[in-house]
């Protein structure tokens, strides 16, 4: 994956942006929403795309299309920075692949160590027990 070229494969449109800002916001644009398309990307392989189609599949359009969006401050900028790293974590949290787990075997003296104390507890329960006078 290369990042530089993935970047430039974003589109950005700015919006009007809802919230804190006062008569700001009714005037300047400064929502960015980032789309990016995964059917025509050339930065990512077959492979990463199908990847990404698996582990991000909730979040993306029917038409392969990812679609992010930032109004958290005022300035336009400073919200296309923030949606490039919100995109940047998707990403790579979407081509993370987890380790295959390993099943280990329980050694022999585990095994017998409990065995061992299930006898004993086993022992000290039947010293409790009434005498059988019959």
């Amino acid at each position: 994956m290369d990042v530089e070229k993935i970047i430039s494969e974003l589109s950005f449109k700015a919006v009007r942006s809802s919230g804190a800002g006062g008569q700001n916001v009714n005037k300047v644009s400064s929502k960015v929403v980032l789309t990016f398309d995964m059917n025509l990307s050339q930065a990512l392989s077959e492979e990463e795309k199908l990847l990404l189609q698996k582990n991000i599949g909730v979040r993306l359009t029917t038409e392969n299309i990812l679609i992010l969006n930032c109004d958290e401050d005022r300035s336009q900028l400073k919200n296309k920075d923030i949606v490039i790293k919100r995109f940047l974590e998707v990403i790579k949290k979407g081509l993370h692949v987890p380790k295959v787990r390993k099943a280990t075997k329980i050694p022999k003296s585990v095994i017998k160590k409990r065995i061992k104390d299930k006898k004993n507890v086993s022992e000290i329960k039947q010293s409790r027990k009434k005498p059988n006078l019959d």
